[in-house]
């Protein structure tokens, strides 16, 4: 009970914070919109191939997720509140709190950005069920890699340069898994092959998930 109280109080802290602000929220929706609009009328992204339909708009919801979810901690170390953190709760009560309000942060934006890319491209969806795992899974992988590097970047001098430089390599691959499973669910429909996709996506959120929890009580007593 006491390690869900903790969780539930960091979460409950980040989103006071953002909703106070809604900076955070009010900027990536700005950027996903431009950025829907801007494939739509520029690329005709409505007469593109299956697999560069899937493939733009997690570029999208990526570059989105970049500039802004390493905020959670880096705001931390920039207001000095990281000591009081330590203070009142530990290291896994931290992260785990962190991560919930990151995929809640992330999963709101992928469902309005998969929504208005649908609309405007008048997708249907083949399989609702898998789109819907799938989303959930690709938000977790994406809070998982993106909380764990925040975490380790909110100590360091040029936080937004090393983020991006550490997430580039550890997000491709799960990038590459999203365009496929995301191609089954809207079109192809979720048959067989795609199921050694759809795992490699469960393990890949759970391995990050995981690491992210070990290597943050490191972080966290320094």
């Amino acid at each position: 009970m006491d390690f869900l109280k903790g969780i539930s109080a960091v979460l409950a802290k980040d989103l006071q914070t953002e909703l106070r602000s809604r900076y955070a929220i009010n900027t990536v929706l700005a950027f996903v919109g431009a950025a829907l609009l801007l494939i739509l009328f520029a690329l005709n992204a409505e007469q593109l191939a299956p697999t560069p339909k899937s493939a733009l708009v997690w570029i999208v919801i990526l570059f989105a997720a970049l500039s802004s979810l390493s905020r959670s901690f880096v705001m931390e170390t920039d207001r000095k509140t990281f000591d009081l953190l330590r203070i009142h709760s530990n290291a896994s009560e931290v992260f785990v709190g962190k991560l919930c309000y990151n995929f809640l942060f992330t999963l709101t934006v992928n469902l309005v950005t998969f929504l208005l890319y649908i609309f405007l491209l008048g997708m249907p969806i083949a399989d609702l069920l898998a789109f819907m795992l799938v989303l959930l899974f690709g938000t977790a992988g994406l809070s998982g890699v993106s909380t764990m590097l925040g975490a380790i970047v909110s100590q360091a001098d040029r936080k937004g340069a090393i983020f991006s430089v550490l997430s580039i390599p550890l997000l491709f691959p799960l990038i590459l898994i999203l365009v496929r499973t995301t191609k089954a669910a809207l079109i192809d429909g979720f048959t067989g092959n795609y199921l050694n996709d759809f795992w490699a996506l469960v393990g890949y959120a759970g391995v990050t998930i995981t690491a992210g929890i070990l290597l943050f009580d490191y972080i966290f007593e320094e």
